[in-house]
């Protein structure tokens, strides 16, 4: 519905766009590189081949929550970030939250990291940051994409998967969680989705409109997501002790920090999202640590 509105505006900054619905993100992706669209809409993950300063919205732990997210959006879309929005042959156009991602598991019992040793978690493949902090809990990895890793959490080939709460009606996911299954009420990462363009094949100027109309709509994004997480039934939360939660948010920035030193997070955007959190939250511990106040080169 938002992009048959984004179709609409598009029109006043002289684009005329044909929207093709894709259900594959993959496809759509290599479609794209290969010339056969010149724009698409796909999830910030995907989308970090594209642009890794806007692919890591999405670092794990970096946006604690969907209202930073939201501030965080509107803040890029300033023509100040115009610069970071270009790479190589493609700018994007436009972020967008898709919500807080959750850890949903097939027990409650699992509830702390070390109880997580030894299951199974679908990871998207193509996010290698996935991969790794799975390994780095002791975790099985299950390979999925997706159209089908809320299938594999439901039929129990995965015992934990991450997902928004926009997803969990479409995807029946209450089918995963049984009697037994809870969704885990602490925000691990901000799903993102990205508009991105071949500016050589739209009107000179057109990225900053776009960026600046997708900004008004973000107040409206935010409070349809909102919706969606308060339609979830109560029984299927599962609420952390606020004594547990320093320690998830330590090991979320210490996999970040790693993440950011092996390249697959960018610098630039990792000192931003912390320059944000310490505005909005100065007594946290972490900011009085340097280690993600990279230097700019």
């Amino acid at each position: 519905t938002l992009m048959k509105d984004y179709q609409l505006a598009a029109k006043n900054w002289g684009a005329d766009i044909e929207l093709r619905v894709g259900q594959n993100e993959s496809v759509i992706a290599e479609d794209f590189k290969a010339g056969k669209c010149d724009a698409i809409s796909v999830t910030g993950m995907r989308g970090r081949q594209f642009n890794d300063f806007t692919g890591s919205l999405d670092a794990i732990g970096a946006i604690p929550d969907l209202k930073l997210a939201v501030k965080i959006m509107q803040g890029l879309a300033s023509p100040t970030f115009a610069k970071h929005m270009v790479y190589g042959k493609y700018e994007v156009v436009g972020v967008i939250p898709v919500g807080d991602a959750y850890l949903m598991v097939n027990d409650r019992n699992i509830n702390t990291v070390a109880k997580a040793a030894g299951k199974k978690i679908a990871v998207l493949d193509y996010d290698e940051a996935q991969k790794i902090m799975v390994q780095q809990i002791g975790a099985q990895a299950v390979s999925a994409d997706v159209t089908n890793f809320g299938a594999k959490f439901n039929n129990g080939q995965v015992d934990i998967i991450g997902a928004p709460a926009a997803v969990f009606k479409p995807l029946e996911l209450h089918k995963g969680l049984g009697s037994k299954g809870a969704i885990v009420n602490y925000p691990i990462l901000q799903v993102t989705g990205n508009l991105i363009i071949r500016p050589d094949k739209f009107p000179a100027g057109y990225g900053q409109k776009s960026r600046e109309w997708v900004k008004s709509q973000l107040p409206r994004a935010f409070g349809i997501l909102g919706k969606m997480k308060s339609d979830i039934p109560p029984k299927y939360w599962m609420q952390v002790p606020t004594a547990d939660k320093p320690g998830y948010q330590k090991l979320m920035r210490e996999s970040r920090v790693d993440l950011t030193k092996r390249g697959i997070y960018d610098k630039r955007m990792m000192k931003l999202l912390w320059q944000f959190r310490c505005k909005e939250d100065p007594k946290n511990f972490e900011c009085s640590l340097q280690d993600e106040n990279y230097k700019q080169s």
